[in-house]
């Protein structure tokens, strides 16, 4: 990691305010608590040599080849409406460099994080351990493969989120919620996606909330709806 210099820490320390202040307040994000966390966690530290000045942007960063972190606002956002309490365990897909998992790691009382390339996995570990966060375990594997089998140990879990959109929210991951437990993705199709909240009730049934739009990457190993035809 490269040692930033006095001046440059100044710069992104403002850069991190004008974030929280002019990215994701706007954007609903009035949570003191997850507010709180995004001026403590360093996001530069989490970001590939060479982006660190682009930490606070309001746009996506490629982490690795075909891997994109989402942008600040976004990941305020779905952190906010996970509505985290400190006993629950959470479920990640798509870990990327460990920035999300290092937030939901403060909230929560353990989170496991599935990342499907090994590069990042480890990267993500390093990030992880480097910030202190001794609640938070990163797993190399294909979250969907095998119907979600890497994401079975320590189900049920009290919330998932998913860091990139799919298509639909499948039925198998939805069952590894606890009662009272949600899940959050985006979801839909290009230009058209919401951030869809699935929470499961005491009796087994589910409620769904789209609170708002927006855009994001594809979460590698998800089905496609499949195309319509005339």
């Amino acid at each position: 990691m490269t040692t930033m210099s006095p001046a440059s820490s100044l710069d992104l320390a403002q850069a991190r305010f004008n974030m929280i202040e002019q990215q994701v307040r706007p954007w609903d994000v009035l949570d003191r608590r997850v507010l709180d966390l995004l001026d403590r966690v360093p996001r530069e530290r989490f970001l590939p040599e060479g982006l660190q000045a682009l930490a606070y942007s309001d746009v996506e960063l490629p982490v690795a080849p075909g891997h994109l972190m989402l942008a600040p606002r976004v990941q305020a956002r779905l952190i906010q409406d996970l509505d985290l309490q400190p006993q629950d365990t959470v479920l990640e897909i798509g870990t990327g460099t460990g920035y999300m998992t290092a937030l939901l790691s403060q909230l929560a009382a353990k989170v496991v994080s599935v990342e499907v390339s090994s590069a990042l996995a480890v990267t993500a570990r390093a990030n992880l351990q480097s910030f202190g966060a001794l609640n938070a375990e990163v797993r190399n594997a294909d979250a969907c493969a095998e119907d979600f089998a890497a994401c079975r140990d320590g189900a049920p879990w009290n919330a998932i989120v998913l860091t990139g959109s799919v298509a639909a929210v499948p039925a198998a991951l939805l069952d590894l919620l606890a009662p009272g437990g949600r899940l959050i993705a985006i979801t839909g199709e290009e230009p058209v996606m919401r951030a869809t909240v699935t929470t499961r009730q005491p009796d087994g049934s589910f409620s769904v909330e789209q609170p708002w739009d927006a855009v994001a990457p594809r979460l590698k190993g998800f089905p496609e709806m499949p195309a319509f035809h005339f």
